[in-house]
């Protein structure tokens, strides 16, 4: 570590600022200090799925240095580098590649940067890489292993290293939701900063797991062109990050708000309604629990909860909350979202595709078996799904309305009655299938690591309808409150 310029693994996005904003640091030596450690350990964890050139990172963060130097700052992040999801497409002469981590996408060329990734660069930021993510956010296969694609392969948790044989989907080894690579960048000190989409789960899994801070903002807030989504009904992109005020300045460029109420920090006109994690829990069919590990998990939050009451934090526990048990089927909206809207839109994006179609890509992976379905993911029985689902547009459009008012239905009676303006929950339960059915942002915080593997996990937080301000109002002041986040040993 002598050799870097900060330390990667815990130096946050804001503070490299203050660095460049004082002559401590240049951009150029931001770029050197992460190329040089994702050099050393990605190998392991296999993070990453596409690089540019070293030369062409240079000479965007010499570009920028210049621009500071002339006084042309273009925002609070100017000169910072950031890890997207590989769903992001970025042009060719950004020298990644966009594939989702499928095969049938790897020599496909986007035309232009994708919406948000466009608006980063104008924000200054740096596009250091792209990461691992779970192929088409799995919608391929559907007890394939978060973090795994056919392109991309298996990334592995820094704290864990390694997946448990015949481990479930969401077992105490597994890596998270699709947005893994995302996550495992941050924790292992590839960057400051990542984006990642979440659909259900996609962001908000990946940032409990490597002790993380992440939001999910509104459905529907942001431009969203050039960048895939499994679906239009739940899907948002969203920043994660290792500290509450790095999110903060992320969430601002995207949302283009100004978030920086003279409140943050603390606990004032917050009121927070905390559920049983006893009742919210993950099935055993995605979460072989072991011996203390339901129990280590229950004693952490229930300090969470004493902590947040003495630090001020106005709080109800245990908070009771219906499930959605009943409610149209999220599943099968989501394969014909998939089939009829998404992935065309996506495919239309590129030059040089070989596939432009659900059916083109199945017909691939079939033609490819070896190396686009090897053991153990040697089906493909969700894009088959999805390629079969031909409902009327009529009749999905009724089911989205019928969802999506029933549950927030249930989350506004909840904020209502008891006058509660957010509501916590447990990462490692369904709990985040509230705020994707009714379209609300959800956030993720750290609370502590498993006993049993040094595996972290985190607590998920809903608002209301555009109210982000109070998800990184709370975020701010639970990490006052809490104990830093832990940092895995490379």
């Amino acid at each position: 570590m002598s050799n870097l310029a900060f330390d990667p693994q815990t130096t946050n996005a804001v503070e490299l600022a203050q660095r460049l904003a004082n002559g401590q640091l240049t951009s150029i030596q931001i770029v050197e200090t992460y190329l040089e450690h994702i050099d050393q350990h990605n190998p392991g964890l296999n993070a990453l799925i596409s690089r540019p050139p070293r030369d062409k990172l240079i000479r965007a963060a010499g570009k920028l240095d210049q621009e500071r130097k002339d006084g042309k700052l273009r925002g609070p992040l100017h000169g910072i580098p950031i890890i997207l999801k590989d769903c992001f497409t970025t042009a060719a002469d950004l020298g990644m590649s966009t594939t989702c981590g499928s095969l049938a996408l790897v020599g496909a060329k986007a035309r232009e940067n994708a919406a948000i990734v466009q608006k980063m660069m104008a924000g200054g930021l740096i596009i250091l890489a792209k990461a691992n993510m779970t192929e088409f956010c799995g919608m391929k296969m559907t007890y394939m292993m978060p973090g795994w694609s056919a392109h991309g392969g298996q990334t592995l948790s820094p704290y864990v290293r390694v997946i448990e044989k015949d481990e479930k989907i969401l077992g105490h080894s597994a890596p998270g939701g699709s947005s893994t690579g995302s996550g495992v960048s941050l924790s292992a000190g590839f960057a400051p900063l990542a984006m990642g989409t979440e659909t259900i789960g996609s962001i908000i899994t990946p940032t409990s797991r490597n002790a993380l801070y992440g939001l999910k903002p509104t459905v529907g807030a942001q431009d969203t062109t050039g960048m895939y989504s499994m679906t239009e009904f739940y899907d948002s992109p969203g920043p994660m990050a290792k500290s509450a005020a790095d999110v903060r300045a992320l969430a601002g460029l995207l949302l283009q708000r100004d978030l920086s109420s003279s409140d943050m920090g603390s606990w004032k006109n917050l009121s927070v309604g905390v559920v049983d994690p006893r009742k919210w829990t993950l099935d055993e069919s995605m979460c072989r629990q072991h011996q203390g590990t339901a129990e280590n998990m229950v004693e952490e939050y229930e300090k969470m909860v004493e902590t947040l009451r003495k630090s001020g934090c106005s709080l109800q526990y245990p908070f009771d909350l219906p499930d959605l048990t009943g409610f149209p089927d999220t599943i099968s909206l989501a394969h014909w979202e998939f089939n009829n809207i998404c992935l065309p839109k996506f495919l239309k994006l590129f030059d040089d595709c070989t596939v432009s179609s659900t059916a083109d890509i199945v017909k691939f992976n079939e033609e490819n078996k070896e190396r686009a379905m090897p053991e153990p993911y040697t089906e493909q029985n969700d894009l088959i799904k999805a390629m079969n689902s031909n409902d009327d547009a009529e009749t999905v459009e009724k089911a989205k309305k019928t969802l999506r008012s029933k549950a927030r239905e249930v989350l506004d009676k909840a904020f209502d009655e008891a006058k509660v303006n957010l509501l916590v929950g447990t990462c490692d339960s369904a709990f985040c299938v509230h705020a994707a059915a009714a379209g609300y942002p959800v956030c993720a915080v750290p609370l502590s690591t498993l006993q049993y593997n040094g595996r972290p996990f985190g607590l998920c937080v809903i608002a209301r309808a555009n109210d982000e301000e109070a998800l990184l109002r709370f975020m701010a002041a639970y990490e006052s409150a809490m104990p830093a986040r832990a940092v895995p040993t490379l």
